[in-house]
């Protein structure tokens, strides 16, 4: 029996079922590029005309769509690229590749309305969004260092917890709720300097996509959001390079064919040297970081291509040589897509990701590493049944190594003693299925269905606890404490620990009103295994991660959306409205006091609890024109809970539900763009959000001559809120047209008006007037910046 029709049999033993037409049926399929550099183009849309049907390409640039016999004309469109429109006659099997042409930039061309950025209207596709490297250019930054990940804060649901803060917090998740993919292998820290910019090079990515809520079946392990990064895969035509120079950092990429029109190479670097200058001043101290990445694509044949990625960063920070903090990421992924027909696309990829970090305290004389890395292979399938059925479905199967870290002399006379907290081990597998199936003309749905399993591994001896409670509650001081082990229980290497399971249901469906409207809604089931054992608001490089046990459970997630779509005026415009709320299990929570570094035992220190988050999010874009950009507004609350386990506890906080530090009850951005002629284009944002929660004393009392201070319920105060302006003016210069060599120069203003946002407040006692005062920390004013580019 054939795959085919093995999928028939069981789609029809579901009750989907397929109506079979009498009307022969021929196939349409290729790939489309990029003409100028061969780069395959991801969610191209591949419009049938007369039918009024179409399809998209894959991430690899691949299409296929069934049709009766006959002649149709074939509209392709993309963003930032000419339309196609072709006539072909199908009374066979076809393979039709189309290569797109950038879309002109003469302001007084009509193809300029080639460049809207329109609202999907039918696709069952929401709580996604989509930014071009080309927009994230154009905003101004800190520093004139493009970033991708600060890029993501102007769109609706994203916040952070503020400035020079890492990581970024999605509908009022954590930090370690979001699954960052870069060619597919997982990154574990998205941040270099402490959050000051992030890990990626823009002039190395060639699309990224942001997934909020109705996620597919193929994505799992996290329970926020999963961004979704590709490389580009180097231009097979020609050789090329280009690069930045700026004020603390500088980047280059090379790129170029290996055998013209089959193979390419890219290879692209960035590095800081801001601390360089410091030593000109005899200053000691230093920070900086370096990245490369690197890709390799070969096409074998029509229906083979193999791709070889990598990425490797490292962050160093200083402290008068006596204190050395290193870390980073590495990966690699090797890929192969295969075209087994027309209908069924697949592809492979055995992907390494390793997050390393290294402490150097010379005064004590020890070396401190701690980190995590693993071992994934998946293998997925696209499958284009018919016109109206396209179905996803695949296999994933990661080895995870975790080292909680480990101690060694820096030198012999550190009478330091090597040891190794126990490393950590575990297996994450899954299977899923997706649909995406037409129903009417109108109604699109897209349902599917993630089975995952994790066991935790041996080899470790574990803590055994009375009542198997880990912590326990002082009734006499209403404090939870940690509980003293009664014995231990050792595993052999391998052997199973704790072993959990989930199916993971997700749904999403559109209805077009018209052709210009619809109405959306999604469910989705999230599971996720690992945590970030961490008590701050956004992760540090300190930060470990940890697999969910027999105390520190997988946490769960149920997410429900329903949102209004529409384009109008000719598609000049377009607006996004969503509301969501959802649900999570096994939500971490600390005891007052948790000592979290270096703990072998992080169950003595936590409970489990549960979150709810929910809000209203509105996109408005501006698409065409000299004037181009968005605005965004979310109303949101973001909550969590620990009761007591028995009617004598009183939980975390009295078991009140209390904001989490990701609650921001309003975020508003407003992005502009204005291209003033050929030499100047000029770039806007403006951010508000509200302040950050935090819990601050209330008091203080004497007890056995030390003033001690009381506090409030847990996050009941907020600090000041949060805004700024940035502006930005980019030159190119006339000279370029017509030459080889192109440049540009960016001028940048962050913080325009100087706002002196707090990253934090704390306390203290004047020494003069020993009255208790409030001290505010803020990181940055307004600064200034310049780079110049440069591409030949």
């Amino acid at each position: 029996m054939t795959l085919n029709k093995i999928l028939y049999t069981l789609l029809f033993a579901l009750g989907i079922g397929i109506s079979v037409q009498a009307q022969e049926k021929f196939i349409l399929s290729g790939t489309i590029t990029d003409q100028q550099n061969n780069e395959t183009l991801f969610g191209v849309n591949v419009i049938i005309v007369e039918q009024k049907t179409g399809t998209t390409t894959n991430e690899y640039g691949f299409y296929s769509i069934s049709l009766p016999k006959g002649t149709y004309t074939v509209q392709i469109s993309y963003l930032g690229y000419q339309t196609i429109n072709e006539t072909i006659v199908l009374d066979k099997n076809i393979r039709k590749n189309f290569s797109l042409s950038e879309a002109s930039q003469q302001l007084n061309e009509v193809i300029l309305t080639d460049l809207k950025v329109k609202a999907e209207i039918r696709k069952p596709e929401m709580s996604v969004n989509k930014l071009s490297i080309q927009e994230i250019k154009e905003m101004p930054v800190i520093l004139g260092e493009v970033d991708i990940i600060k890029s993501l804060l102007t769109l609706p649901g994203v916040t952070n917890a503020g400035e020079g803060q890492s990581g970024f917090n999605v509908r009022g998740g954590s930090a370690d709720q979001n699954l960052i993919l870069l060619d597919e292998a997982t990154i574990y820290n998205s941040s270099h300097l402490f959050g000051l910019f992030s890990v990626f090079n823009p002039d190395a990515i060639k699309d990224l996509k942001l997934y909020k809520g109705g996620i597919p079946a193929r994505y799992g392990g996290r329970l926020s959001s999963v961004l979704d990064i590709y490389q580009k895969e180097g231009n097979s035509k020609q050789f090329h390079m280009n690069g930045g120079i700026g004020l603390i950092s500088s980047r280059l990429m090379a790129e170029g064919p290996i055998v013209k029109d089959k193979g390419s190479f890219l290879i692209a670097g960035r590095g800081s040297y801001a601390h360089l200058f410091l030593k000109l001043t005899d200053n000691n101290n230093s920070a900086y970081f370096y990245d490369l990445n690197t890709k390799i694509s070969y096409k074998l044949n029509d229906n083979n291509s193999i791709y070889f990625s990598g990425y490797f960063g490292r962050d160093v920070f200083t402290l008068n040589e006596t204190f050395v903090n290193t870390y980073g990421n590495s990966v690699l992924n090797l890929r192969w897509n295969h075209l087994f027909s027309e209908k069924l696309f697949s592809n492979m990829s055995f992907i390494y990701s390793d997050y390393y970090y290294g402490l150097e305290l010379d005064f004590v004389g020890f070396l401190w590493n701690s980190g995590i890395k693993n071992y994934n292979f998946r293998y997925d399938f696209k499958h284009y049944l018919s016109d109206k059925l396209k179905l996803t479905y695949g296999a994933n199967a990661i080895y995870y190594d975790f080292n909680p870290g480990k101690i060694e002399p820096s030198r012999p006379d550190s009478g330091i003693n090597a040891a190794q907290l126990d490393k950590k081990f575990a297996f994450e597998s899954a299977l899923y299925l997706d649909a995406e199936h037409q129903l009417t003309k109108n109604l699109t749905v897209s349902y599917g269905i993630r089975y995952s399993n994790f066991l935790r591994l041996g080899e470790q001896t574990l803590n055994i606890y009375e009542n198997n409670q880990a912590v326990t509650f002082n009734s006499d001081f209403q404090i939870y404490e940690s509980a003293t082990p009664i014995g231990t229980v050792s595993y052999d290497r391998n052997e199973t620990i704790a072993s959990f399971d989930n199916w993971e249901p997700r749904l999403s469906a559109s209805y077009a009103l018209n052709d210009n409207q619809s109405i959306k809604a999604s469910y989705n089931r999230m599971s996720q295994y690992l945590h970030l054992i961490s008590n701050t608001q956004s992760p540090t490089p300190l930060d470990v991660w940890a697999p969910s046990d027999r105390f520190l459970k997988p946490q769960l997630l149920d997410q429900y959306a329903i949102g209004y779509f529409q384009n109008f005026k000719d598609d000049k415009y377009s607006l996004e409205v969503e509301t969501y709320y959802k649900e999570i299990q096994n939500r971490v929570d600390y005891i007052d006091g948790a000592n979290l570094i270096a703990n072998e035992a992080i169950e003595r220190v936590i409970l489990n609890g549960r979150g709810r988050a929910y809000g209203i999010e509105i996109l408005l874009r501006k698409n065409v024109g000299r004037i181009s950009g968005w605005l965004s507004y979310t109303l949101a609350r973001t909550e969590q809970q620990t009761p007591g386990r028995n009617a004598n506890e009183p939980g975390i906080n009295n078991g009140n539900w209390y904001k989490t530090g990701f609650d921001k009850l309003h975020d508003l951005s407003l992005v502009g763009n204005y291209k003033l002629n050929e030499k100047w284009r000029f770039g806007a944002t403006f951010a508000f959000q509200t302040g950050q929660p935090v819990t601050f004393p209330n008091g203080q009392y004497e007890y056995l001559g030390v003033s001690v201070p009381s506090f409030e319920a847990r996050n009941n105060s907020r600090l000041p809120a949060y805004h700024h302006l940035d502006l930005a003016a980019t030159l190119t210069p006339s000279k370029n047209k017509d030459r080889k060599w192109f440049a540009e120069w960016v001028f940048g203003i962050y913080n325009v008006y100087n706002r002196q946002n707090a990253a934090s407040i704390t306390f203290r006692q004047n020494e003069n007037t020993a009255r208790n005062e409030a001290i505010r920390l803020s990181i940055f004013g307004i600064v200034p910046s310049v780079t110049y580019n440069f591409k030949f």
